[in-house]
């Protein structure tokens, strides 16, 4: 059975963000917050009817507006123009402590159901999303880990091939060595029978 949703705001960055979850824990999930909000007082429950209606319009939805400002909630809102050191056009109007009216709004169990049940369409289709953005970078990973295994793997190839014909070299250097070698006794013993021979012929 899908669970009642509540409206839940906070201030990020240059936005106010809104949206309608069953849970609170949903909602932080949903912003990308990594601290819970709610305990430090930076996040809260709407009561605002306006807010509520927008959220319960679009569930699972983040929304945002311009921080500090009274414009209506919206899924792509625009960056806030005013960002100098001034009062905001809102904090002028509300200067004092203002109780806000609470919703009048009468409680449409139809609609609620609609909205938990388009909640949960929401939530399904950003873990989808994830779930092929994860597929997507697992896939690259790899692609990846194959490119290095086949680079690897030529290198491993021509470092045997190196080695064998390194080895061939130097058996056909220690062959030659060996022959110089044979050579130089063979003339030294053909050398010292010839000279031998030179000096009786010469008496």
């Amino acid at each position: 059975m899908a669970r009642k949703l509540k409206t839940y705001q906070t201030s990020l960055g240059f936005f106010d963000l809104a949206m309608a979850a069953p849970s609170m824990k949903a909602v932080l999930e949903a912003w990308g917050a990594d601290s819970n909000l709610f305990h430090q007082g930076a996040a809260k429950e709407s009561d605002d009817p306006d807010v509520i209606a927008a959220t319960m319009a679009k569930p699972g939805v983040v929304l945002r507006r311009p921080v500090g400002t009274d414009r209506p909630f919206s899924e792509h809102a625009e960056l806030p123009t005013d960002l100098g050191g001034g009062p905001t056009k809102a904090a002028r109007k509300s200067k004092g402590p203002k109780a806000k009216k609470p919703s009048s709004r009468p409680v449409d169990k139809a609609a609620e159901r609609k909205a938990a049940h388009a909640f949960e369409k929401e939530q399904k289709r950003r873990q989808l999303e994830q779930a092929k953005e994860e597929t997507a970078r697992q896939k690259d990973r790899e692609r990846r880990q194959q490119a290095v295994n086949k680079a690897q793997a030529a290198l491993d190839k021509a470092e045997q091939e190196h080695a064998k014909r390194a080895a061939a070299i130097q058996a056909e250097v220690e062959a030659l060595e060996k022959r110089s070698q044979a050579e130089k006794a063979r003339w030294d013993k053909e050398k010292e029978r010839l000279e031998a021979t030179l000096r009786r012929a010469r008496g």
